[in-house]
């Protein structure tokens, strides 16, 4: 009987799986030329494993503090008083986040896919032989996929327009305030796969 193993067929990998070829080579074996009434075996145990973790920890934090503020206006102790105007007073803030975490799912498959195929062959054997061919092959994958995902937004904003004063003149003009204006945009998109 002729046995020949073409390959090393255990593989461990701890870790990250970033990328994995066919590891897992083929294995061959001869059942041949054999006596009369003899019990031949051919057995070939292949087993492969793989152990990813995926820890993915992400974080977005957008803090937006801003504070608008316009001066004071007035015309007071006047014969002919003209108008008091203050100015606008204005906020704008637009945040855009977008956060994406990709860990490649199918690399493992191809890994003990990728071999070259097992083959064996009986032939020549003797009458009322007992001939026969085992093939074992054990994938085992053990995948923990950890997301932690943060994603915190905050937007402080102060408009204070002044104060328009008219006050004491014998013809006054008008008081007129400028606007207070807060405006704020944000958007978060935030995708996993695993």
């Amino acid at each position: 009987m002729k046995i020949a193993k073409t390959a090393g067929a255990v593989v461990t990998s701890l870790g990250i799986v970033v990328g994995l070829s066919g590891l897992a080579g083929a294995t061959s074996g001869t059942i041949g030329t054999t006596g009369p009434l003899s019990n031949n075996q051919f057995t070939s145990n292949n087993f492969n494993s793989a152990l990813l973790n995926n820890n993915n920890n992400l974080g977005v934090n957008n803090l937006n503090n801003q504070n608008a503020l316009s001066g004071s206006a007035s015309s007071a102790s006047n014969t002919i008083g003209g108008g008091a105007m203050t100015g606008a007073a204005q906020n704008q803030n637009s945040s855009n986040a977008n956060v994406t975490v990709t860990n490649a799912s199918g690399l493992v498959g191809g890994w003990w896919a990728g071999g070259a195929a097992d083959n064996a062959s009986i032939n020549l054997t003797g009458p009322n032989s007992n001939n026969q061919v085992f093939y074992n092959n054990t994938n085992n994958l053990v995948r923990n996929n950890n997301n932690n995902i943060a994603v915190t937004n905050t937007n402080n904003q102060q408009a204070l327009s002044g104060s328009a004063n008219v006050s004491y003149n014998t013809n006054g003009g008008s008081a007129i305030t400028g606007n207070a204006t807060n405006s704020n945009n944000t958007s978060t998109s935030v995708n996993v796969a695993n």
